[in-house]
C-alpha cells in the first residue's frame, strides 16, 4: 500500500489530478481564443501616414546640395531628383547678385525669362519637403533676394526611381527682379555678371557637388541647361592651385566644366584671384 500511494503521488506530480497536464493547458488556451472571437485586423492600404508635409521646395542651385540645405533646415532633408518643364517659361541663369550690400560679391543662379533668339529649356534640380512654417521662413530668409513662386504639379517630373509627393504645393525661388504677374511685356530687372560680381568657383562647386551626388549625367544636364556663363569667372577656391587638397571632387567638376557647353567656352577665362584682379579690377578701380 505504501508503494502504491507513493507512485500515485509521483504520477500526480507529473500531471495527474493535482497538477494540470500540458495538454490540458493548451486545450484551455484554445478555448479562451475561441471564446474571444477572431483577431481584430484592419486594411491600411491606400492610407498615408499622418502629419505629412504640405509644402515642398524645388532647388536648382545650391539647394541641390544636401549640406547646403541642412545648414538652413538644421536637420537632414532627403530630396528627390526632379525637373521643371520648359513650359514653366523661365530658364536658369547667372543673374542673381549676392553680397550686393557689401559693395562686392558674386553672381548666383536665378531664373529669368527667355531673351530674343533663345530656346526654352527645362531645369533640373531636387524637390524636398519643408517641415513647417518656421522652416519655410528660414529658407525665405536665406533666399532674401528671391520671391517664392508656386509651380503647377503638371510642370514637375521625377527623374529617378523615387516618386514625387502626391499632394502638397511645390515652390521655387525666382529673383525679385523678374515680373511674375503673368501680364508679360515687362523686362527682367536683372544685371549680368561683371568685374565686381563675377561667377565664383566656390559657389559653382557647391552646386555641382550636389548635382554629382545624383550622377554625372545629372550634373552635365545642369551645365547644359544653365544660361549666362561669363568671362568674369574668379577661381576663389581655398587653395586654387591645389584644389584637390580642400575641394571635394574638384577634378571631376573641372573636367565637366571644361568639356560641357555652354560653360566650356568661358572656362578658359577662369582666373586665380591675383590674375583676376590684374585683368578685370585694375581698370575698374583706377582714378578717372
Amino acid at each position: 500500500m505504501a508503494g502504491r500511494s507513493g507512485g500515485s503521488r509521483a504520477r500526480e506530480g507529473r500531471g495527474g489530478r493535482g497538477t494540470p497536464s500540458r495538454r490540458d493547458v493548451l486545450l484551455g488556451l484554445a478555448g479562451l481564443a475561441a471564446a474571444s472571437g477572431p483577431a481584430a485586423a484592419r486594411d491600411f492600404w491606400g492610407e498615408g501616414l499622418p502629419d505629412q508635409p504640405a509644402d515642398f521646395l524645388f532647388g536648382y542651385g545650391t539647394l541641390i546640395s544636401e549640406p547646403s540645405r541642412t545648414s538652413t533646415s538644421r536637420r537632414r532633408v532627403v530630396a528627390v531628383p526632379a525637373r521643371v518643364s520648359a513650359r514653366f517659361g523661365l530658364v536658369r541663369a547667372f543673374v542673381a547678385r549676392g553680397g550686393a550690400r557689401s559693395g562686392a560679391g558674386f553672381t548666383a543662379l536665378g531664373l529669368r525669362h527667355l531673351r530674343e533668339g533663345e530656346v526654352a529649356s527645362s531645369i533640373n534640380g531636387v524637390v524636398f519637403p519643408v517641415r513647417d512654417a518656421e522652416e519655410m521662413a528660414a529658407f525665405d530668409r536665406r533666399e532674401g533676394g528671391y520671391q517664392r513662386v508656386e509651380v503647377a504639379p503638371a510642370l514637375v517630373e521625377a527623374v529617378g526611381w523615387q516618386g514625387l509627393p502626391r499632394s502638397g504645393r511645390v515652390w521655387i525661388y525666382v529673383p525679385k527682379g523678374v515680373d511674375m504677374s503673368g501680364e508679360g511685356g515687362a523686362p527682367d530687372d536683372l544685371v549680368p555678371p561683371d568685374a565686381a560680381f563675377p561667377l565664383v568657383q566656390s559657389y559653382i562647386d557647391v552646386v555641382l557637388q550636389g548635382a554629382l551626388a545624383e550622377g554625372g549625367a545629372f550634373a552635365r544636364e545642369l551645365i547644359e541647361t544653365t544660361f549666362d556663363w561669363s568671362a568674369f569667372w574668379l577661381d576663389d577656391r581655398p587653395i586654387p592651385r591645389r584644389p584637390w587638397a580642400e575641394t571635394e571632387q574638384a577634378g571631376a567638376i573641372d573636367r565637366l566644366l571644361a568639356s560641357t557647353e555652354p560653360a566650356a567656352s568661358q572656362f578658359r577665362n577662369r582666373l586665380y584671384p591675383e590674375l583676376y584682379a590684374a585683368r578685370h579690377l585694375a581698370d575698374a578701380t583706377a582714378p578717372r
